[in-house]
């Protein structure tokens, strides 16, 4: 028996398959970027930056980490040729709300040890941030640094008003400053 969600994806799925016009598309991205942002169902960065199918490969994980997107990354550079990375921030993540003790206290109470020795097995932590603008400017320096991500790779960072959608930019010109120059603040 399917659930309501499960009804309500198969019939938005027909819908969508009857109208399709676009499997010719090239399998790398035509314009040769990638999207690196949050998993907040909130967000759209189709829509919030025209960014129509077929465009660019959109890597999406909580709190749009960098750490936790480079094994993606590497494939979209190495493998399907981009050669811009677009890190989108947002103020109301929820990463901003909690620190790595309560999501391993969560995991530990709702799943019990056996799944909290699973996770720690497997070297997963969380990767919350209390400070917005730091983590911009971790997660920037992480790319620059890595050598998983090719040399000389354009990084645009923009941070997003949430509850609005108006993406602006939030880093300041010191921390900007402290970027090598392929570091472009939108």
């Amino acid at each position: 028996m399917t659930t309501t969600i499960q009804q309500n994806l198969i019939s938005g799925n027909e819908e969508y398959a009857s109208a399709f016009n676009q499997g010719n598309l090239a399998l790398p991205p035509a314009k040769q970027y990638l999207v690196l942002t949050c998993m907040d169902a909130r967000i759209d960065p189709a829509a919030a930056f025209g960014i129509e199918l077929g465009d660019a490969h959109v890597i999406r994980n909580a709190g749009a980490l960098a750490s936790d997107a480079l094994r993606s990354i590497v494939i979209s550079q190495q493998l399907l040729g981009t050669k811009e990375i677009l890190l989108v921030k947002h103020t109301g993540c929820g990463m901003l709300t909690f620190q790595e003790a309560d999501a391993e206290g969560m995991v530990r109470k709702n799943l019990g040890e056996d799944a909290h020795a699973e996770l720690q097995s497997h070297n997963i932590g969380f990767g919350p941030f209390p400070d917005l603008e730091k983590a911009v400017k971790d997660d920037v320096a992480l790319l620059q640094r890595s050598k998983l991500v090719a040399d000389g790779v354009a990084i645009s960072v923009v941070c997003g008003e949430r509850a609005v959608g108006d993406y602006y930019q939030t880093v300041s010109r010191l921390i900007l400053d402290s970027f090598q120059s392929s570091y472009v603040l939108v």
